[in-house]
């Protein structure tokens, strides 16, 4: 028995004490197979699924590796029955494969007789499966690969799929290196993704998703479909690909709510493709208009659902998510699992800050007193206006002014959830506002002023979540956002992660008002970046507002 770090629970709890000298090396160790629920100060609890013990599983950590790492930095003996369910939860990943036939074509062929009779017995795998070739193989039609994939999941026993992929309209790509290279974790993602086939690559923001992208196309070297999040997002990826390959202008079209150009390399929307006219979905001939060799889901984590039920029917097209976090506030991570594929690649934040291709980022939480009238205001509230009430409260109008001076010279995002809050705030420091409605033009000549230091303060809604390049950007202020939510939370902070010119830190604020649903979701929301090694400094607004001492004075 050793003092370790970690309690081990027989219901597949961990609790991680934070301030234990082995707790950065056991958060590092648990990452790739535990998820956090709860992070409080000194005690943070992981729980293990079997979702994330088969992602662990797909991206090469075998079962005694878990065992292991659970073993080492224990504090007490580890449930033996725990160590058993690890070991038997990692080994049905695989006992199902989806191959290729000599004759049959696509079977299901499961290394384990038994489970195939399980499988082929249930109501949910009805309608699914054909012919029995014999005791371990059973025939899918092509068109039900990705359904039985999902089914399976759901069934407990995840499908390999072994079955390969059409090769798709040849079109030649190749990365152009001059004056840079691919860094060793984006040479390692392209060559997890490639290896498995299909599947998810997970970078921080800021660590190069697009350049991944853009080397997976070179190695696969055929027409490639690109669904994005928009259209600001669609001409970065454009920007970038013509940039980083031997692909032209010419080479790569738009297929958006602008325009509806299909070439060798399409970049679409999420949002044009699942838009609907009396019912049907009018731009699904895209996903055909090619003969596409791979499909990239840019951002896979926000991927609505009628997109999933579209990647259904692709699953003979390699497909490749990239995203900063798999979390999902929906709840939705199998279906990336069985659709998209499994994690390929994970690499920590922490570890790509080390390696200096990330900024280091201090977080800080700016708790906010309400004054009596909004307090009762916030108490006799309906459930349902008890957020907005809080996060917009008219406090933090002030507690920004404060930090945007503090930071004068730096280049300031403030980034919010409600436009009549983000309108106010925008007034009040004298910034430019970027929301939804600002065209995508507009969008562009702010975001490119902002990229050159014309201006250095812009307040933007979630249209800058995701999928915005803003290398300069130093200091996020985060006045409100999409309640509790961990995935938006990552992004954001993301906005913030390029590395500077000058080596400095990036600052991450929230402004939180005090004893609300606003503080209980801000919890929630820090779950992932506490999970990737980071510490929310909590501070008072009163002291930001009437500084006793030099704490918060700029170094």
């Amino acid at each position: 028995m050793t003092n370790g770090p970690l309690i081990v629970q027989s219901d597949k709890t961990l609790l991680l004490e934070v301030d234990h000298d082995q707790a950065e090396a056991c958060r590092r160790a648990i990452a790739p197979f535990a998820e956090l629920e709860r992070a409080p100060e000194h005690v943070h609890t992981y729980r293990l699924t079997p979702l994330g013990l088969w992602n662990a599983r797909a991206a090469g950590h075998d079962a005694e590796q878990v065992v292991d790492v659970l073993l080492e930095y224990s504090r007490y003996p580890v449930p033996h029955a725990l160590l058993v369910d690890v070991a038997e939860t990692m080994s049905r990943y695989g006992r199902l494969q989806l191959v290729q036939h000599p004759v049959h074509g696509l079977v299901l062929h499961a290394l384990d007789a038994a489970v195939l009779a399980e499988v082929v017995r249930s109501k949910r795998t009805a309608g699914l499966l054909g012919a029995r070739v014999d005791d371990t193989d059973v025939v899918v039609h092509p068109s039900e690969r990705g359904h039985l994939k999902q089914v399976l999941l759901k069934l407990g026993w995840p499908a390999e799929d072994l079955a390969g992929y059409v090769d798709g309209e040849a079109h030649a790509i190749a990365l152009q290196q001059d004056g840079w290279h691919l860094r060793p974790y984006q040479e390692q993602a392209v060559e997890g993704f490639w290896h498995g086939g299909s599947g998810v690559v997970v970078l921080p923001c800021g660590a190069g998703k697009t350049i991944v992208g853009a080397a997976s196309m070179a190695k696969s070297s055929t027409t490639t479909l690109i669904l994005v999040t928009n259209t600001v997002s669609a001409r970065q990826w454009r920007d970038e690909l013509v940039k980083r390959t031997t692909l032209t202008e010419d080479e790569i079209g738009e297929y958006s709510g602008a325009r509806k150009e299909i070439r060798p390399v399409t970049i679409a929307t999420y949002q044009v493709l699942t838009t609907k006219r009396k019912g049907v979905y009018t731009h699904l001939e895209l996903l055909d208009a090619r003969d596409w060799g791979l499909v990239v889901y840019d951002e896979v984590h926000l991927l609505p659902a009628p997109i999933f039920r579209m990647t259904a029917d692709l699953q003979a097209r390699r497909r490749l998510g990239l995203t900063a976090t798999l979390v999902r506030e929906d709840g939705r991570e199998d279906e990336v699992f069985s659709l998209i594929g499994p994690k390929r690649f994970d690499a920590p934040w922490k570890d790509i800050e080390a390696q200096g291709y990330i900024a280091p980022a201090d977080c800080i939480e700016v708790r906010l007193t309400l004054p009596d009238g909004e307090r009762m205001a916030y108490a006799t509230a309906e459930p349902e206006e008890k957020y907005r009430l809080a996060a917009t409260a008219a406090g933090k109008n002030k507690v920004v002014e404060q930090l945007v001076a503090k930071h004068t010279g730096d280049q300031v995002l403030v980034i919010g959830q409600y436009l009549d809050q983000l309108h106010e705030l925008a007034e009040h420091i004298g910034a430019d506002l970027i929301t939804g409605e600002t065209r995508v033009s507009e969008r562009q000549r702010l975001f490119d002023a902002f990229r050159n230091g014309e201006i250095h303060k812009l307040v933007v809604s979630k249209v800058a979540n995701f999928s915005i390049d803003l290398p300069e950007a130093s200091v996020a202020i985060q006045v409100s956002g999409s309640f509790g939510s961990r995935q938006e939370e990552a992004q954001r902070l993301g906005r913030i992660m390029r590395p500077k010119a000058d080596g400095k830190t990036a600052h991450f604020y929230t402004v939180v008002a005090r004893d609300t649903v606003d503080q209980d979701f801000a919890a929630h929301r820090q779950r992932f970046l506490a999970e990737q090694g980071y510490a929310y400094t909590i501070v008072d607004a009163e002291d930001l507002l009437h500084p006793k001492d030099d704490e918060l004075e700029r170094d």
